[in-house]
């Protein structure tokens, strides 16, 4: 099983930054693809960005040119760097990774608790 603890969530006004960090651990024998999603009161969990081992990205048209996916594969962490922030950024915050176990076994999944971001003046 494998643990993710995300931080850096808070609030911040229109047009600031801010930058979320999720920290994987547990008994892994490699991370694959890690992901942020958010939801929205009301609304349905997204996905807002991706990366896979290899570094490869992809973002939801609403967050392109504004947040940035990166991870450091040595200490298992993803990372949102989130620019320009809009009211309607704002939403609970989830990281997920998908892993191969320390016996690797793959296919496994696992979810942050989730981060408030508030986007308001």
């Amino acid at each position: 099983q494998v643990q993710l603890v995300e931080s850096g969530g808070g609030l911040v006004q229109p047009g600031g930054s801010l930058r979320l960090s999720c920290a994987a651990s547990g008994r892994i024998f490699n991370i694959n693809g890690m992901e942020w999603y958010r939801q929205a009161p009301g609304k349905e969990r997204e996905l807002v960005a991706g990366i896979t081992d290899a570094g490869v990205t992809n973002y939801a048209d609403s967050v392109k040119a504004r947040f940035t996916i990166s991870r450091d594969n040595a200490k298992n962490t993803v990372y949102l760097q989130m620019n320009s922030l809009k009211i309607e950024d704002t939403a609970v915050y989830y990281c997920a990774a998908s892993y191969c176990n320390i016996i690797r076994i793959c296919g496994f999944r696992s979810w942050g608790q989730g981060t408030q971001v508030t986007v308001s003046s």
